[in-house]
């Protein structure tokens, strides 16, 4: 077989192919093999008659096109190999000369990755965050659980900082008067002190009775997560529906018992740091992963392919479209309350997509360089570790799939090859 190379950008490649006697033979043999598999040939039982009696026999146009198809197949996966290329599309294929099986010449027109140019990642340096968790940080989940657990009692006086208000409430702009997405709610249950609502809100609330309305104009934090309410004046009418005095437990070992298997207040408080800290290394150490990720990934250079970036894209759109459904909005008023189109939207999103593309890229090229790999037995040990934990028929059958288990390979790849970059950047 004979290839040239044509780089026609970056990301994408010509390859002018020739077929070799051999290959070619090779693709007869096996389209024969499948094609007379059921063909009655007299004098043989089926599948067992001579391959030059089982030609005889096909319909010429068939077999050339059989023929065709599978050494063009076959022709372009060895010149993938052998070029050590990485194709995101199939290719685009055009034949320029055959001769039914002994003459093919061929053109393929595919996108690729190109080009992975990695920094020095062992020379990367960078030192964890430490972890802490204080007693102010227990005290506050504490008050929280005892919150939740409070018994709520209907008072006719004015609500005052620490009860709960049911309330309506609704916001517009305060210069056009036009309703805003997002800033209204019913029967909505608000902590007083909570600190839920945007800065001023609560305060206004404070010195109301039950069937009181109010109307007052807020202004949204200039670094508010919604990008069209962030400055913007609004004018909320609000309603109180229900003012409620919360009688808070005792924090006690009596209290600890009701809210889980704890005998004492001092194991409920243990429990609770121990969740705490837990949490908090999960979160420090996917973030210093990312840090680690972006510094690497800013000294190395990565063609990236359009089509990736365009298939993320679409990843990070329909699990946002998911979000945004599970809070009640359509993805319509989503784009009204971000102030932004459809494509703005997408192009917004577009660099985070290209650097989620670019890290998972340089990290497998990162794991091919220092041979990490996922033996059967790591994996089979994962899987049943996995379940053990769900106990679900069901989800014990999906952990069984070819391609859940090629999904859980790559997580414990990219897991791996993490631990070779921290290992290298605390050294």
């Amino acid at each position: 077989m004979q290839i040239t190379k044509e780089t026609i950008d970056p990301n994408r490649l010509r390859l002018d192919i020739t077929a070799d006697q051999a290959s070619l033979d090779g693709a007869k043999r096996q389209v024969l093999g499948q094609l007379g598999g059921e063909l009655k040939v007299a004098g043989f039982r089926a599948g067992k008659a001579p391959a030059h009696l089982v030609e005889k026999q096909l319909d010429q146009r068939l077999l050339q096109s059989e023929f065709l198809e599978q050494a063009v197949n076959r022709l372009y996966s060895d010149a993938v190999r052998q070029e050590k290329l990485r194709p995101v599309t199939q290719p685009q294929v055009s034949i320029s000369k055959f001769v039914p099986f002994t003459t093919l010449e061929f053109t393929a027109e595919v996108e690729v990755i190109g080009d992975i140019k990695l920094a020095d990642y062992k020379s990367i340096k960078l030192a964890p965050k430490a972890v802490s968790v204080t007693a102010k940080d227990v005290n506050e989940v504490l008050e929280n659980l005892r919150r939740r657990a409070a018994t709520k009692t209907d008072v006719q006086r004015a609500a005052k900082a620490g009860d709960e208000v049911t309330i309506d409430f609704a916001g517009t702009d305060a210069e056009t008067k036009a309703p805003i997405e997002g800033a209204d709610g019913k029967d909505y249950p608000l902590l007083l002190g909570s600190q839920a609502f945007i800065p001023g809100f609560e305060e206004e609330l404070i010195g109301l009775k039950a069937a009181a309305k109010k109307t007052f104009e807020l202004t949204f934090p200039k670094d508010y997560a919604a990008q069209a309410l962030q400055n913007r004046r609004v004018t909320f009418k609000v309603t109180v529906t229900k003012v409620q005095e919360l009688a808070l437990a005792k924090l006690d070992d009596a209290f600890a018992a009701s809210v889980g298997p704890f005998k004492t207040l001092a194991e409920l408080k243990a429990d609770v740091k121990k969740q705490l800290t837990a949490e908090r290394r999960r979160e420090s150490q996917q973030a210093y992963d990312n840090e680690l990720l972006e510094k690497i990934a800013a000294k190395s250079t990565v063609a990236i392919p359009k089509t990736l970036v365009d298939e993320e894209l679409n990843n990070l759109e329909e699990e946002e479209k998911r979000n945004v459904v599970y809070r009640g909005q359509t993805w319509q008023e989503h784009l009204d309350a971000e102030g932004l189109t459809a494509d703005a939207h997408r192009e917004q999103k577009r660099p985070s997509a290209e650097m989620r593309i670019k890290a998972g890229l340089i990290l497998g090229e990162i794991a091919e360089r220092e041979h990490v790999n996922v033996t059967p037995e790591e994996l089979e040990i994962r899987l049943q570790l996995l379940k053990g934990q769900y106990t679900d028929p069901a989800m014990q059958a999906e952990l069984d799939k070819p391609e859940n288990q090629r999904d859980i390979r790559g997580r414990m790849l990219t897991e791996k090859t993490l631990d070779k970059l921290r290992a290298y950047a605390t050294q």
